[in-house]
């Protein structure tokens, strides 16, 4: 327990930090055998780059130090329940755990609300906002399988 008081404290400093700038209140860490191994803030606005989210930081630091895409046994400690995006890096990740303190109504609150996009994830294709369309399937399914085929892939 006193691990992850120190584990989550350093990424709410982190969320902290960010405040004065034009960064986005959010930290996060993720930890591998009892160390920090990544550390991360919102940075999408100053880098421009809509995917800067802490915890995406945070993964892409972890497994540049840990020489990996994957992360098994690794938690994440982040100040703000995890969007729909950076979930999905956290599971790409097979990062084991999340502990998070504030939640995404918390979020939603000072003008971070992720609820339209797990609306749309939720809804049917043909029913969503943004449009989605499929083409050329035939052909790409042909690297696919020239992929499944590859005797020397790196899985993942």
């Amino acid at each position: 327990m006193t691990d992850d008081l120190t584990f989550m404290r350093r990424a709410i400093a982190l969320s902290l930090e960010c405040v004065g700038g034009d960064e986005g209140p959010f930290g996060a860490v993720v930890v591998h055998n009892g160390k920090i191994v990544g550390e991360g803030v919102n940075c999408v606005v100053p880098t421009g780059d809509p995917t800067a989210h802490a915890e995406i930081v945070a993964i892409r630091e972890a497994c540049r130090a840990l020489r990996t895409h994957v992360l098994d046994g690794a938690t994440i400690y982040t100040s703000c329940e995890p969007c729909p995006m950076c979930l999905g890096a956290i599971w790409w990740a097979r990062i084991a755990e999340i502990v998070y303190a504030n939640d995404r109504a918390d979020a939603a609150a000072i003008g971070f609300d992720d609820d339209a996009i797990y609306e749309e994830v939720a809804a049917p294709l043909d029913r969503r906002k943004l449009p989605i369309r499929r083409m050329s399937a035939d052909e790409a399914l042909e690297v696919f399988k020239a992929w499944a085929a590859k005797p020397d892939k790196v899985p993942y």
